[in-house]
């Protein structure tokens, strides 16, 4: 994670851009008031799909079973890309 102040942001806006996105790391912006943090677009939607998920009690569960079944080396059932995909 790379820290910067709100002047230094400012003056090389363009590039802590363009370092953000070929590090797919996140900067920091830091004033006097607070900070924010600058990240890659698509790594954040990909944060507020898992937080959605997290919120979903139901996928939750299902998520974490998913993991306990894989943990013990239960795998799920297998289906056939046709019927996945039956109504297409």
């Amino acid at each position: 994670m790379i820290s910067v102040n709100v002047q230094k942001a400012a003056r090389n806006l363009p590039q802590l851009v363009h370092d953000t996105l070929r590090n797919c790391e996140e900067t920091v912006i830091v004033s006097d008031t607070g900070s924010v943090v600058m990240v890659d677009q698509v790594e954040w939607e990909n944060l507020q799909e898992t937080l959605k998920l997290f919120r979903d009690k139901k996928s939750l569960k299902a998520l974490l079973e998913g993991h306990k079944a894989r943990d013990q080396g239960i795998g799920p059932d297998s289906v056939s890309v046709d019927k996945a995909f039956y109504d297409l």
